[in-house]
């Protein structure tokens, strides 16, 4: 499965901070949990890419 292969799997993601100073990105779908926890600064260079990958894909639907 590719970046652009759409798959009709519902899931639930939830983000924020831990007791132990990380960040976790939690995911949870079809009874599969996968909890991820970053350093901030990891949180943040993701938060980026995120927000890069945003405006690429607002510039093709333009």
């Amino acid at each position: 499965m590719g970046i652009n292969s759409e798959r009709d799997i519902e899931a639930n993601m939830q983000i924020g901070p831990t007791d132990q100073g990380m960040v976790r990105i939690y995911i949870e779908a079809d009874g599969v949990e996968i909890p991820m926890d970053f350093d901030p600064e990891e949180a943040e260079e993701i938060a980026d890419e995120i927000r890069a990958a945003a405006q690429a894909a607002r510039s093709l639907s333009d």
